[in-house]
């Protein structure tokens, strides 16, 4: 997720808080924040999500939530994805009654869709577009 760490980069990092909404026409925005609660780990989290519309409400396309590591550099770790259009709602590392939950195939493949997705937000020039006196509130 070399993109996504390019622009907290830019932000100037994590921090409670945390809301960019990056517009990059002809594409859909791209909204990184903060996430209030912890990741699985116990790391600070963050949501990169796609947002487009339907019938008025906002739908995710995708959504990922990744806890951000600091150990060894700076590195995500995803632990959820979401696809409104599709119905899919998946959690490859999670706390499910006090245990610590790792779906290991599930989460490799989730590592790979991170993996593409990053790859084409840096082709589609989100790192670019981001205007850290524009994109940041919170």
């Amino acid at each position: 997720m070399k993109t996504i760490l390019a622009i907290l980069k830019q932000a100037g990092g994590w921090h409670h808080g945390l809301y960019l909404k990056i517009e990059n026409p002809p594409y859909m925005e791209l909204v990184i924040e903060a996430m209030d609660e912890s990741g699985p780990m116990g790391l600070p989290a963050i949501s990169v999500c796609h947002y487009g519309e339907q019938n008025g409400d906002l739908m995710r396309d995708p959504e990922m939530c990744f806890e951000l590591g600091l150990a060894d550099g700076p590195h995500l770790n995803v632990f959820y994805y979401r696809n409104d259009y599709l119905g899919e709602e998946q959690w490859s590392r999670n706390i499910v009654r006090d245990h610590y939950v790792h779906l290991v195939q599930l989460h490799e493949q989730h590592e790979r869709f991170a993996k593409t997705w990053d790859n084409n937000l840096r082709l589609q020039g989100f790192a670019e577009a981001f205007d850290p006196h524009k994109h940041i509130r919170g």
